[in-house]
């Protein structure tokens, strides 16, 4: 079954079940919390708690859609057999017109007898402290005949999608070895860490197009389905010989371009921007042009989206472009190269991925110590990886978004300066506005800072610039940042600032509470704590001097809920 088979029958199979077709929103989203649309249930969550009337929007209390997706989470594995970071997520939703009973009969239907496939195992959520086992969900998919098993939060709990909202435990469908749909039914809403029970429950279904293909269509992996077999022929016929992972992250990345060009998102060194930016590099071919790729990734997607084709020369000119923007920095790469310097330092400070590194030494003829290589990769991939599990947002709170995160250690260093320069207009608001001003939160991105705060207006133009400027003055004083780890009631004493994270934990303990020793940051000229201009409570990582910071910009300050403003900064 083609992939546009499976399309409209899913849409089909839904809609003459009461359900309203609903078209994909934008990969840009209306959630400031996350930098692109990450799920199908994102355009729908005003609906699953109760702010908007589904019946009154779209004539019913359920909708069916399939959602263009983007995730850059997991952009390091991309080149395996099952990552990638654009995707197309098939989704069926219920706001109050049916419960899990439905729900799973529906997915039972529409997979054994619509699609004719054979369910190897289902999971449910096993239950913790806070949160039922979903014994009835176990209950309804053993009338089914299903081997059912237990397992826990990490893998049977879903959501929120950005800082806060509808979330719940989750029912798994595996075919082939391969996880195909997740059943959420959101039955609370998550703010602060703590669990409210929605007065509406529903249900939420996102099944990825990709993986249904591959164990629809009897294939081995994603890049051997329909939806990249033309891509990857053409990649090899426009550049041959390339190495196996590397025509799959090309693949993956060159469509991903194609979507996030056709929403208006250019290349830039900020925001959107820099992730499209990135991958952009990440897929060009030093002597090649992968425009040639694209405009067949256009012909194949555009029946259906047709926003492709009718963008179809903006896109393309956009990615020619930037290509030869790349390629310039990798005529500079191989200077760097031919200088005989470390391979890896050309993945850290250019972004190149390991496998352009490695064709850019086949084409000139030089070999790559790889074992070296990887060892040095492993350990970024370590670093990585804590980033995508505990970004760096609230003064080193976990706030697991499943966006954009430090992905490498160039972002890992913007990330840095701009977690610090949060503790410089933290002071900078208070000394501006007054002692009342309260950090209320944070969310940090390698493009920008959003930290909020309790005020109860719209700050002036004149405020702003105040704060702005005595952030960058106390930024050329190139202040000492230290630390000192002491007892938190002495701590308290210091009167260093302190506050409790988006979920509801501290800032260091993550558990409702600090813990009994916590590390103080604190922003001095002698190094010392006695003569600090800022002090806070903190979990890392800073710079070591506020002169790493170069130069912050208020980007624009604005309501984030009442008696709280939320402001964005971003490096210079």
């Amino acid at each position: 079954m083609t992939s546009e088979e499976i399309r409209k029958k899913f849409l089909d199979f839904f809609k003459e079940r009461n359900h309203a077709v609903i078209p994909s929103s934008s990969l840009i989203p209306d959630d400031p919390s996350v930098l692109f649309t990450t799920a199908g249930m994102q355009q729908f969550k005003r609906y699953f708690t109760g702010e908007l009337d589904p019946v009154k929007d779209f004539g019913s209390k359920n909708a069916v859609s399939i959602q263009k997706c983007f995730r850059t989470s997991d952009i390091d594995e991309v080149g395996d057999e099952s990552h990638l970071t654009f995707f197309e997520m098939l989704g069926n939703f219920s706001f109050g017109g049916y419960w899990k009973k439905e729900a799973i009969e529906y997915a039972h239907e529409f997979l054994t007898k619509e699609m004719g496939l054979e369910i190897q195992y289902v999971s449910v959520f096993k239950g913790d402290k806070d949160v039922p086992a979903d014994e009835e969900s176990e209950k309804i998919w053993k009338s089914l005949g299903l081997k059912v098993e237990r397992h826990g939060r990490e893998d049977n709990f879903w959501g929120p999608t950005g800082a806060e909202g509808p979330c719940g435990p989750t029912t798994e469908i595996y075919i082939g070895g391969v996880e195909v749909w997740n059943i959420v039914f959101n039955e609370y809403y998550s703010k602060g860490g703590k669990l409210t029970p929605l007065k509406t429950k529903g249900v939420d279904t996102g099944m990825g197009l990709e993986r249904l293909a591959v164990v629809s269509q009897g294939v081995k992996n994603l890049y051997e389905t329909d939806l990249f077999k033309l891509t990857c022929e053409k990649i090899e016929e426009n550049t041959p010989g390339l190495d196996l992972k590397l025509k799959r992250i090309v693949a993956d990345h060159i469509r991903a371009v194609v979507f996030l060009v056709s929403e208006g998102i250019t290349p830039s060194n900020t925001d959107k921007g820099y992730s499209l930016r990135r991958i952009i590099r990440n897929m060009t071919h030093p002597q090649k042009s992968q425009v040639y790729v694209a405009e067949t990734i256009i012909n194949n997607y555009g029946n259906y989206y047709e926003e492709l084709k009718n963008k179809k020369d903006f896109i393309l000119k956009e990615i020619e472009q930037e290509e030869n923007k790349c390629r310039k920095t990798f005529f500079k790469a191989f200077k760097q190269f031919d200088k005989g310097v470390d391979p890896f330092v050309l993945h850290t400070t250019y972004g190149l991925h390991f496998e352009i590194i490695k064709e850019l030494a086949r084409i000139n003829g030089k070999k790559i110590n790889e074992k070296d290589f990887e060892e040095k990769f492993k350990k970024h991939q370590e670093i990585s990886r804590a980033g995508a599990e505990k970004k760096f947002g609230g003064h080193g709170l976990v706030l697991d978004t499943g966006e954009l995160k430090a992905g490498n250690e160039e972002e890992l260093a913007k990330v840095t300066k701009l977690h610090t320069a949060t503790h410089l207009l933290n002071q900078a608001l208070r000394e501006t506005l007054g002692e009342s001003v309260e950090q209320r939160g944070s969310d940090i991105t390698p493009e920008r800072a959003r930290f909020d705060f309790t005020f109860s207006r719209k700050m002036t133009q004149d405020e702003l610039k105040a704060v702005e400027n005595m952030m960058n003055e106390k930024i050329k004083e190139n202040l000492k940042v230290s630390m000192k780890e002491m007892p938190k009631g002495e701590a308290e004493k210091t009167g260093a600032l302190h506050f409790f994270s988006a979920r509801g934990g501290s800032a260091l303990g993550g558990k409702g509470k600090y813990p009994d020793v916590v590390k103080v940051y604190f922003i001095s000229p002698d190094g010392t704590l006695d003569y600090a201009w800022s002090k806070e409570f903190c979990g890392g990582p800073h710079v070591k001097s506020t002169g790493e910071i170069g130069s912050i910009k208020i980007l624009k300050e604005e309501a984030s809920s009442a008696g709280v403003r939320r402001i964005r900064i971003a490096l210079v």
